[in-house]
This record gives structure tokens, C-alpha cells and sequence, in this order.
């Protein structure tokens, strides 16, 4: 396993992270490397899929408040749909 060396802690979150270590009975070392893991699942989680497009995006934090009805998601799906359709379409020449 390797060694990471982290300068500049505020004094006040060092405490707050031995208090915790103390609480679940671990070692500074051990509290400080479950932080740092679950703090990367969670930034993992927060990032969107690869491969979304933006509507797709839109679309899930717009339905999480409930404010895309059927009709606008279909209307929406077919501009994206039709885009997509457009994707090595040769280029007119305008000459």
C-alpha cells in the first residue's frame, strides 16, 4: 500500500475527523482512508453517464420535480431522434 502525505489540514476538521475515528473505535489513518472512499464513491455517482445527451440530462432532473408531461417528452424524443438522423448527412455545397 502506499503513503499519502497531506499538508495544510484545517485544525478544526482534523478534530472533527478524530472525534469520528474514536466514535467507530478506528485508528486517524483508517477514518481519514474511509472519508476519502466514500468521498470518491460519491463524486462517481454525482458525474452523468457517458454517452447522455443533453436533453437526456435535462429531462431526469426536470422529471425528479415533475414538470415534463408526455407530450413534451415525446416532442422532445423526436427533435433528438431527428438530429441523430442528421449524423453524416454530406455537407450541401454552396457554390
Amino acid at each position: 500500500m502506499g503513503d499519502i502525505l497531506v499538508r495544510d489540514i484545517p485544525e478544526p476538521l482534523k478534530r472533527e475527523i478524530e472525534q469520528a475515528a474514536r466514535k467507530t473505535g478506528q485508528s486517524l489513518s483508517g477514518k481519514a482512508i474511509d472519508l476519502l472512499r466514500k468521498g470518491m464513491v460519491a463524486e462517481k455517482e454525482a458525474k452523468p453517464g457517458p454517452g447522455l445527451s443533453a436533453w437526456d440530462n435535462i429531462r431526469s432532473a426536470l422529471a425528479a420535480e415533475n414538470a415534463v408531461d408526455d407530450e413534451f417528452a415525446e416532442i422532445m424524443d423526436e427533435i433528438e431522434a431527428e438530429r441523430k438522423r442528421d449524423f453524416g448527412r454530406p455537407i450541401e455545397d454552396f457554390e
